[in-house]
């Protein structure tokens, strides 16, 4: 990804010099294993732990690439480089490039997995805090875009809340279904290496042997983490999205802060556009996009090809670094977000009373009058406050069917706004505990 959207972190855990020790690490306890074994002596395991604080030369690796055509080999040249190369003979033994290079994936996909469980901690935080301060703070639903009935904007960042606090634990689960090793050779049979390499190999870097692997670990694995970052990219904008609605000029409930000096508009010097939050809309296109090529990953000939390859080197850092910025943006929107009370009731009030329509549509059903023509006594009144913006509880007054089912009382106290939030600390209880 280009510096604009990523983070050092994140950055970092994708470098070349991250991939050739972990590569190191991989060939290093492997060489240890064997020497347990006694398939390799001892001391040309323990020669090969002199490379431990080696920074190893990417541009060395790649001089040698450039005559091998096969990156492990250049690296393993590059290898003995440093240790000697009767020393780093019996380095690799038994193994397959795919032992490394699949392993290693996994490795950068789960310390991927642990940075963006920070991000989504942030975005926790964050949402809880809004949704705390708001709890109480009446805003209009809408369906369709179109006012339906009194919520709150505590309801509103609570249920984004829920729904990042899913994500969280679909992460979690995709990070558990990707910490997987393979140190099996050729075609996965370990005829050539004993499957007490794998297991202390996948020991030494937190993982968990594949039960059962070809020349590659299967590829269901990763088509299940790249599409829960599909999903965390989706909830995402869906946040985003409604906070761009909120900032638009004739909504303006929420907005995006705007900083001394910002400028948002070249032409208008009175602009303030919701450009973070539409960024994120623009980074959650590009993360969901990595999810059909990694499903497609899946299916390889016999023992393993690698049409995968080329694939994953693109999104594996593609997806994680614009996810890992996306979270933070979006946190630091929530944040930060102007929040305007005294505008969600006005804007509630552009049609007087109208959100309690279907109050009175249930008060005159109970009152006994068929449901049927209690929509239409309703209706008919409700339709001239969309028309001629009148109040509708006075309409309502004025209709002598309506007032003669529920009485004059009975049609003021359908206008209690209490009545909309009386289950808000049942709601909130559901989604952030006692």
């Amino acid at each position: 990804m280009i510096p604009r959207y990523a983070r050092p972190d994140m950055v970092a855990n994708w470098s070349p010099e991250t991939k050739f020790k972990i590569w190191y690490e991989i060939e290093a306890h492997a060489c240890d294993a064997q020497a347990d074994l006694g398939v390799i002596p001892r001391e040309n395991a323990e020669a090969v732990w002199k490379a431990k604080d080696v920074e190893f030369d990417v541009a060395r690796i790649d001089e040698i690439e450039a005559v091998t055509k096969h990156d492990v080999i250049a690296f393993l040249t590059h290898l003995a480089e440093h240790v000697g190369s009767e020393e780093a003979r019996f380095v690799h033994q038994g193994m397959t490039s795919s032992d490394v290079l699949d392993t290693t994936l996994n490795v950068q996909l789960v310390r991927a997995a642990d940075i963006l469980l920070e991000g989504m901690d942030r975005v926790l935080a964050a949402l809880k805090t809004r949704a705390m301060e708001h709890k109480n703070t009446v805003r209009v639903g809408r369906s369709h875009g179109i006012h339906a009935e009194p919520t709150t904007m505590g309801l509103t960042f609570a249920r984004f809340y829920a729904e990042m606090d899913r994500n969280k634990t679909r992460l979690q689960q995709a990070r558990e279904e990707v910490a997987t090793g393979a140190i099996s050779g050729a075609v996965g049979t370990f005829a050539n290496i004993d499957p007490a390499v794998e297991e202390h190999v996948c020991e030494m870097l937190g993982l968990r042997p594949e039960p059962i692997s070809t020349q590659v670990i299967p590829r269901d694995r990763h088509a299940m983490f790249f599409a829960v970052l599909g999903v965390i990219a989706s909830s995402i904008e869906n946040i985003a999205v409604e906070i761009r609605h909120m900032q638009r000029t004739e909504v303006l409930e929420g907005a995006e802060f705007f900083s001394m000096g910002q400028k948002g508009s070249s032409a208008m010097p009175h602009k303030k556009n919701p450009v973070l939050t539409e960024n994120l809309t623009g980074l959650a296109r590009l993360v969901r996009m990595t999810v059909i090529p990694a499903m497609e990953n899946v299916a390889l000939w016999h023992e393993r090809d690698i049409s995968h390859s080329s694939v994953e080197r693109g999104i594996g850092p593609d997806a994680t670094i614009t996810l890992d910025f996306a979270l933070h943006r979006l946190a630091g929107v929530v944040e930060k977000m102007l929040i305007f009370p005294q505008n969600m009731l006005d804007n509630m009030n552009k049609f007087p009373g109208l959100v309690m329509s279907q109050r009175v549509l249930l008060a005159l059903t109970q009152a006994g009058v068929s449901r049927e023509d209690s929509y239409a006594m309703v209706q008919r009144n409700a339709l001239k406050v969309w028309e001629e913006r009148v109040d509708f509880r006075e309409q309502l007054l004025a209709d002598a069917e309506v007032v003669a089912a529920l009485g004059e009382d009975g049609i003021n106290e359908k206008f209690n706004m209490d009545y909309h939030t009386k289950h808000v600390d049942t709601i909130f209880k559901r989604v952030f505990g006692e």
